[in-house]
């Protein structure tokens, strides 16, 4: 019953900022990494952003400098800030995250539902 929950998506101008927030809820033993994609359509899903249970952070080249991935345990949620958009930007943006459910140690792959994150030119 875990689930990845997003919010934060909606529109802006180029240049603009947005943030978007992605909280999983439920049963949750501990979660490993954390990773935010983005995906338009007729294009495979794309690794924008991603960052260790340290706090170690890696970006897709096109995003660099502009957009800042980060977590906050405590809460079991990850943010995008996302400065000076453009409007290549555009896409369905999903949070994704490896989470060990129980007291066993396996892992789980969990998606959220995906928000819409328009840039106009």
């Amino acid at each position: 019953q875990v689930q990845l929950v997003e919010s934060g998506g909606g529109l802006a101008q180029a240049g603009g900022s947005l943030r978007l927030s992605c909280a999983a809820t439920g049963s949750i033993f501990s979660i490993d990494a954390m990773r935010w994609y983005r995906q338009v359509p007729g294009k495979q899903r794309e690794l924008v952003a991603a960052i260790t249970t340290a706090g170690s952070t890696n970006y897709a080249g096109s995003v660099k400098g502009r957009f800042t991935i980060s977590r906050d345990n405590a809460k079991n949620t990850v943010y995008l800030q996302m400065n000076s958009l453009k409007p290549e930007d555009t896409a369905v943006y999903y949070c994704y995250a490896v989470i060990v459910p129980g007291p066993l140690p396996n892992t789980y792959q969990y998606w959220g539902q995906g928000t819409q994150v328009t840039v106009s030119s």
